[in-house]
């Protein structure tokens, strides 16, 4: 039996802002609300856009309760980062997003250790067997140095109840005609920004986005005018637009383009990072500063 009513759409990674080196959670909450105003269908707290890798698990989950907290009393559904490169250390924060509130978790695939597709099934059974909320996967191999294959991932959707998604983040578009073809009703979702047009338009049910951090409500049109209306040519139009702003922001590696835009356009107080991740090279800031000038920061 599937998860029915799966989370799909518009959806933002989250950035994480820090004050003082510490969490600024009202300037957390003010972004959430920024998100909820300009159409966004659902939220990631505490992702690898949310330097999840440099929080403590007391950060973590103060991110996650508020994000819950500040979606409450709205529509807008709330996807909890809880992944590791321990499988204990992500059942207990999928336990925890679960406790309080959560709709679901994002697990990404254990990053170091590079487990065999036998280790990464165990991993995400156990992790989705812990709880009762959807579980999306998350193939980011750029990142954690291990790929989920095909093969595992429809093996989990067919034999984890809870196991409904995957945010495809292999820059693979045969990738997700492959999985598109073979189990209509997963819901796979881009994690790409260049490429989310081509995925929703090979059967993708949503992005995870970095640059709605930015423009919720461009990232929230393109992927409705998909979705919703069937209307690839505005579609096409509004992702051809966003198409430098997409690319600037992995000019370095992300979370700091995307901070560094944030704070150019008012939205983050501070510029701060957890190292071992910095500010942009003067140039890339630069660079994003001129970027910026073709795109309305609403």
């Amino acid at each position: 039996m599937q998860v029915k009513n799966p989370i799909e759409g518009a959806m933002t990674a989250l950035v994480t802002p820090f004050k003082n080196g510490v969490l600024d959670l009202e300037t957390y909450a003010s972004l959430i609300k920024r998100q909820i105003c300009n159409g966004i269908d659902a939220l990631i707290p505490v992702g690898t856009t949310g330097e999840s890798a440099t929080l403590s698990h007391k950060e973590h989950k103060e991110c996650i309760e508020v994000a819950v907290s500040v979606c409450r009393d709205s529509n807008i559904k709330v996807l909890a980062g809880a992944g590791s490169n321990s499988t204990q250390e992500a059942i207990e924060l999928a336990k925890f997003a679960q406790s309080c509130g959560a709709d679901a978790i994002l697990c990404v695939t254990p990053y170091y250790n590079k487990p065999t597709q036998e280790g990464l099934f165990q991993h995400y059974k156990a992790v989705a067997n812990a709880v009762e909320i959807p579980l999306m996967l998350y193939n980011v191999p750029s990142r954690t140095g291990v790929s989920l294959e095909s093969a595992t991932i429809l093996r989990l959707f067919e034999e984890v109840s809870n196991v409904y998604g995957i945010k495809e983040a292999s820059g693979s578009i045969e990738k997700v005609i492959d999985l598109n073809a073979q189990a209509e009703d997963l819901c796979i979702v881009s994690g790409e920004d260049v490429i989310n047009y081509p995925i929703l338009s090979c059967g993708g049910r949503g992005v995870i986005s970095v640059t709605s951090n930015l423009l919720p409500n461009k990232i929230a049109e393109l992927t409705h005018a998909l979705l919703k209306e069937q209307n690839y040519t505005l579609a096409k139009q509004i992702n051809n637009g966003l198409y430098a702003i997409n690319k600037a922001l992995f000019i370095e590696s992300n979370p700091i383009p995307i901070k560094a835009a944030m704070y150019l356009s008012g939205l983050l107080k501070t510029l701060e990072y957890r190292l071992p991740l910095v500010e942009p090279n003067l140039k890339n800031m630069q660079f994003l500063e001129e970027i910026l000038k073709q795109y309305e920061v609403v």
